[in-house]
């Protein structure tokens, strides 16, 4: 499964209906199709913002045909940056545009994507003594910028810091505050966290309460 968010609202790209995504067929807010055509990829895409949705469910058997069937419709933007944890288990977050966020940014021309996260999360923050741990996931969300249709493809990775740094926001990036918060503390941030960065810091929870 793959999702992709629109508005904050949520696109479940799946190759077979299984208990992860069978309750929302069930609900009137969500839209679902299963015939893949442009059509049907912009019609998905346009009433998810409509209030009348929440969910979307789109069924088809290749799901790496599926995601590349939206991706064909909009301006894909890659980008890179991490979930950082000191060994004490203290998470780096920021605030932005009025959510919980985590920092990262676009893919320069020739850039690896490691290298790109690293960056980002220094110039975002100001964090230094940092190295990458391991691949976390990958998250997929639409916004409009300069009158084009955009998805974000943003690679996350588990970056480790050696100490807990002080920290100063980018505020040119809309960051108006950096912090660190411990593990245990974290729940009332994903809460009010943008929804693929939530799922970003539940997949990095989950990963370090092992």
């Amino acid at each position: 499964m793959v999702t992709l968010y629109v508005q904050n609202k949520p696109i479940y790209l799946v190759d077979r209906i299984n208990s992860s995504v069978e309750d929302y067929l069930h609900r009137p807010t969500t839209l679902f199709l299963d015939e893949l055509n442009p059509s049907a990829v912009r019609t998905m895409l346009q009433e998810l913002e409509d209030p009348r949705f929440y969910y979307g469910v789109f069924l088809h058997q290749n799901l790496d045909e599926l995601l590349e069937a939206f991706k064909a419709e909009l301006n894909v933007v890659v980008a890179a940056g991490g979930l950082v944890c000191t060994p004490q288990k203290d998470l780096l977050l920021i605030h932005r545009l009025g959510r919980w966020d985590l920092p990262k940014g676009k893919l320069e021309d020739g850039e690896a994507l490691e290298h790109c996260a690293l960056r980002e999360i220094e110039e975002e923050t100001g964090a230094a003594r940092l190295s990458i741990e391991k691949p976390l996931m990958i998250t997929y969300h639409t916004y409009r910028q300069d009158g084009k249709n955009n998805l974000k493809e943003s690679h996350w990775y588990l970056v480790k810091a050696a100490e807990k740094t002080a920290l100063s926001p980018q505020t040119e990036e809309n960051v108006t505050e950096c912090l660190w918060v411990p593990l245990a503390d974290i729940g009332p941030y994903i809460d009010g966290a943008f929804s693929s960065i939530a799922d970003v810091l539940k997949a990095g929870v989950k990963l370090l309460e092992r």
